[in-house]
């Protein structure tokens, strides 16, 4: 071909490919993103619903942009290791690991590459998940959900609605490290405000049983459910519980009071999955994990169930009404 004629062509392929939008001269890459969940998928298809809502306001295409790898374990915390191993094989480009420390830890023993963003966790630097919350290190950050913090709070609060309350289940799983924390400062927090604090642990579903008969043989007077994937999984169930044997029940979530709780105090969890969504973000676009500083929440709600109050026979204060966020009728 003469220069003449390869200069003609060369003219032609600029004026065709400049009339291109950007994105059909080159294929964007597909981010690929692991979700991974202790509970099951119908406990939890809110908060994914929420991940992708937060991905899509960034700008994000399900499919298009990015695509996410689901794993969930049923309620059975035994099976993370296996599904962690899983998804890090995948060699994903962020794996999101929520509810508590067993999950994050999980992928972590996997790997120290990938970005871990961890969400709802009580407290990834006393549980050694990363070195300070300012500048976590590693390949992890995420959102912490400061439950330990909160644990006064809360009882002060149930204390509110529920005049004369002296003795207090205490619903934990100890194989939590951060739990482990939480349950210590719930202790602190109730022998502080002259409640009597009884330790009831539950770590795998069988226990739930055991643990409802150690409820009502010990004679308590209400009952206080830590963060636990476990528990959230099974809500219904702990609020059915707590309605038959008319105990006032205090949650950290509004989802156990929409399953037919009594109260709860806490940070939302959609929003913290929206938020976890604006990590993973700056993770694709080349921040490092650990150069991101780990997110406290900054607002709690509290959300008040009067008609289970009332199929309880507790008349909640009107004063406490009127700080509640919502109030379920």
């Amino acid at each position: 071909m003469s220069s003449r004629a390869l200069i003609i062509a060369a003219l032609l392929l600029a004026i065709a490919t400049a009339g291109l939008p950007a994105d059909a001269q080159q294929t964007p890459r597909l981010a690929r993103i692991g979700l991974l969940f202790q509970a099951t998928p119908t406990a939890t298809a809110h908060l994914s619903e929420a991940f992708r809502q937060g991905m899509r306001d960034l700008g994000y295409v399900e499919g298009k942009s990015f695509v996410l790898e689901l794993r969930y374990a049923e309620g059975r915390p035994e099976r993370l290791p296996e599904l962690a191993r899983e998804l890090v094989g995948l060699k994903l480009d962020a794996i999101v690991a929520p509810g508590a420390d067993l999950a994050t830890a999980a992928v972590k023993r996997h790997t120290q590459t990938i970005p871990i963003v961890m969400v709802n966790i009580t407290d990834p630097v006393g549980t050694g998940l990363v070195a300070s919350l300012a500048r976590p290190g590693g390949n992890i950050t995420g959102l912490t959900n400061i439950s330990s913090e909160l644990s006064g709070k809360r009882l002060e609060l149930l204390r509110e609605a529920v005049p004369g309350l002296s003795r207090v289940a205490v619903l934990w799983n100890p194989d939590i490290r951060g739990a482990v924390l939480d349950y210590k400062g719930t202790e602190s927090a109730a022998r502080a405000l002259r409640l009597e604090p009884q330790s009831v642990e539950v770590s795998h579903a069988e226990d739930f049983d055991r643990a409802f008969s150690t409820v009502t043989s010990q004679r308590a007077q209400a009952v206080v459910v830590l963060p636990n994937p476990l528990a959230f999984a099974n809500r219904p169930r702990i609020a059915s519980f707590a309605h038959r044997n008319r105990l006032p029940s205090m949650y950290p979530q509004r989802e156990y009071v929409d399953a037919g709780g009594l109260m709860s105090y806490g940070p939302s969890l959609p929003d913290l999955f929206r938020r976890a969504a604006i990590y993973v973000d700056k993770i694709l676009k080349g921040t490092r994990p650990g150069d991101l500083p780990v997110e406290q929440p900054s607002k709690f709600e509290l959300v008040i169930n009067l008609k289970t109050a009332k199929a309880l026979g507790l008349t909640i204060p009107q004063s406490l009404i009127q700080r509640a966020d919502q109030v379920i009728q």
